[in-house]
Formats: structure tokens, C-alpha cells, sequence
């Protein structure tokens, strides 16, 4: 008769870790890391049964991928808006670090990196000075237009 033993876990969670590589979903590595746990289980309490261990490794994948998908996914998202169009920075708000002087040009800084620069040169028709809050109402080639919040 044939007896899983704990590498058997081991090479299968192996495969299904490296099988992520071509997937690149992050839901198969669960069931791979499951497997290994499993396997590491198995090699200090080898007495266990084929059904115990299918049941375990069943519910720890399960207890794995619930826990990526609802905590850890989350915070990787990406929240630069880095790579989309013009309008996702129409509309903004930030705070001028250098207002604009005649022909200089001002410099603003967002809370949050607005298509991958927390800091922009800024052109403004109206008056502002240092620490105004402003949005961004046009962009002139590399320079945002802002007007007073």
C-alpha cells in the first residue's frame, strides 16, 4: 500500500509555488505554502492519516488564501495613479512649497504621489503664496495650472 510521506507535501507545495511563477495570481502559492506546512507537520507527527492531512492542508489553504485576498492584497495596491491620463490629475489638491514670482515658476506638494512625483512645478493666473492649498485646473507640457482652493 502506498504511504504519503512528508516530502510528498514538500515537492507538491514545491510545484505549486514555482507553477505560480506562470500564473502570477498569488491564489496557487497559498495551496503551495499549505502543502509545505503540511509536509513539515507530517515530518513530526508522522502517524497521521491521509484524510487528517487533506482536511488540514484543505482548511489552511483556504485559511491562507481568505487572509491575502482580505489583509495583505489590499495593501499593495498601488495608489500613485502612476501610468493613467492626464484627468486623474485634473482636479487635485495640494499645497504650495515655493509660489510662483512673475516669470518663476512655483513648485506644489500632494499628499499622495500624483503620477509618480509628490512635487510638480506649478503656473497660476491668480496670486498664491507658500502653504496655499490649490488645485490643479490644466497642465501646460510639464507644468500644472492651479487655481485657489
Amino acid at each position: 500500500m502506498f504511504e504519503v510521506a512528508y516530502w510528498h507535501w514538500v515537492v507538491f507545495g514545491v510545484l505549486l509555488i514555482l507553477s505560480e511563477i506562470l500564473l502570477t495570481s498569488f491564489f496557487i502559492l497559498w495551496f503551495g505554502v499549505a502543502a509545505v506546512i503540511i509536509g513539515a507537520v507530517l515530518f513530526f507527527v508522522p502517524g497521521l492519516s491521509l484524510n487528517v492531512q487533506i482536511l488540514l492542508w484543505t482548511v489552511l489553504s483556504a485559511v491562507l488564501a481568505f487572509a491575502w485576498f482580505r489583509y495583505l492584497r489590499p495593501l499593495s495596491v498601488d495608489r500613485t495613479k502612476a501610468g493613467l491620463s492626464r484627468e486623474a490629475i485634473i482636479g487635485e489638491t495640494g499645497q504650495v512649497i515655493v509660489a510662483p514670482n512673475g516669470e518663476r515658476r512655483g513648485r506644489i506638494r500632494f499628499p499622495v504621489p500624483i503620477l509618480g512625483a509628490d512635487e510638480w512645478t506649478i503656473i497660476s493666473k491668480e496670486p498664491v503664496s507658500d502653504g496655499d492649498r490649490v488645485r490643479v485646473v490644466d497642465i501646460s507640457g510639464n507644468t500644472l495650472v492651479v487655481e485657489k482652493a
